[in-house]
């Protein structure tokens, strides 16, 4: 068995921004060949800025 080596990234945006996202990383990811990897889009309940204390959206904007 041959082990391919995985790099795990975790990104959090706006519902505005995750189809263009989603189809960002696939474009840029694709190779065609195994290990080219997998993009899962999950919920994100809350977030929270700690340093300015801004939540949810303004949280996670650069």
């Amino acid at each position: 068995m041959t082990l391919v080596p995985k790099v795990r990234f975790e990104i959090a945006v706006d519902d505005s921004l995750v189809d263009v996202v989603v189809d960002v990383i696939a474009k840029v990811a694709h190779t065609g060949r195994i290990g080219d990897g997998k993009v899962f889009v999950l919920d994100l309940i809350s977030a929270l800025r700690i340093r300015t204390g801004e939540r949810d959206s303004d949280a996670v904007a650069a």
